[in-house]
């Protein structure tokens, strides 16, 4: 039995499978199954009227999982599907709310990951309901993950299988655009750009208002370390690195410069980490560099401000929402 076809039996028997994507890993189950479903909410420590995101093997399948699809859904599935895009639309009958958090909308994408798409169009060639509903594979609110190691690390023996296709090449988790009232507002950064999204169906999401449904990954505090961690702007950041270090505090930092010249040594007062200074780059490392720094036993994770501009959204809402849940 391959890999593949074990997954699919596990799948099927209403058991959990580690699931990689482009994107980060997922905690996959038969969204059809709630008792499946459930699984997931309990491995996760998730809120149960959170909503999890729809997993389908093409746009051929959004018929299956959701209603009143606008044109504007079939052109961005063209578009951008398989890819790191999700879209909220209104759900069809007989989806269980235990993927929607009982609400009338459903999130639906299709991933960019070849092992991914190999497993989703097994388990409906198998007679699966060809959707796996799949969140982060980790504790709710932490670090998601970006390999194999990761999810074992996070959830154990929860987890039957978890299919190893190597690091996630996007590394943050999907955009997630709304489109089941009206026009698109964009719930969640990603990837995929607003920018993008208007560049191919000359719509531009807008922000949302507080009438747009829950999704996943939008809460203020989430993708956290255990860690405490703070935002410092480039300009101070050596001057309140020395200030840590003299009140006793051993510091871990997260940058997108060089390390001065003073702390460039073999003998560094920190732990420093430099990420690529391109927003995708960042993005690709960033949850892999956080949770090595999380394991690194310093006190306080000090990250470098980002650029404030448009390409650095993504990365700058997860950062905001790890410090929020982080603390300092």
């Amino acid at each position: 039995m391959t890999e593949i076809e074990r997954a699919v039996a596990l799948l099927k028997a209403g058991e959990l499978v580690g699931i990689p994507t482009e994107t980060v890993y997922g905690l996959g189950a038969d969204a059809a199954n709630p008792a499946a479903v459930a699984k997931i909410f309990a491995a996760k420590g998730r809120p149960a009227d959170h909503p999890l995101i729809v997993h389908i093997p093409g746009a051929g399948h959004l018929e299956r999982w959701a209603r009143d699809i606008p044109a504007l859904a079939w052109e961005l599935a063209e578009d951008f599907w398989p890819g790191p895009l999700t879209l909220i639309l209104k759900r069809a009958p007989g989806v269980p709310d235990a993927v929607t958090g009982g609400q009338d909308t459903i999130g639906l994408r299709v991933p960019g990951h070849p092992l991914a798409l190999e497993l989703l169009r097994a388990f409906a060639a198998a007679g699966g309901s060809g959707g796996i509903a799949a969140p982060s594979a980790n504790r709710f609110g932490r670090i998601s993950p970006t390999t194999a190691a990761h999810v074992r690390e996070e959830l154990g023996d929860a987890v039957a299988l978890v299919l190893d296709g190597g690091p996630c090449a996007v590394g943050i988790e999907s955009t997630i655009v709304d489109l089941s009232s009206g026009s698109p507002k964009l719930l969640r950064p990603g990837h995929i750009s607003p920018q993008r999204i208007e560049a191919a169906c000359g719509l531009l999401p807008q922000a949302p208002d507080g009438g747009v449904p829950r999704a996943s990954g939008t809460l203020e505090a989430h993708y956290a370390p255990q860690t405490p961690m703070r935002m410092v702007g480039s300009e101070r950041l050596l001057d309140f690195l020395n200030a840590q270090r003299h009140s006793g505090r051993r510091c871990g930092v997260l940058s997108h410069s060089q390390p001065p010249q003073a702390v460039s040594g073999t003998q560094q007062p920190y732990v420093w980490k430099m990420l690529p200074a391109a927003p995708d780059g960042y993005a690709h490392e960033l949850y892999a560099v956080l949770r090595e720094l999380d394991h690194a036993g310093v006190d306080l994770i000090v990250v470098e401000a980002i650029p404030d501009a448009a390409d650095w959204a993504a990365v700058a809402d997860r950062l905001r929402r790890a410090v929020h849940g982080a603390g300092a």
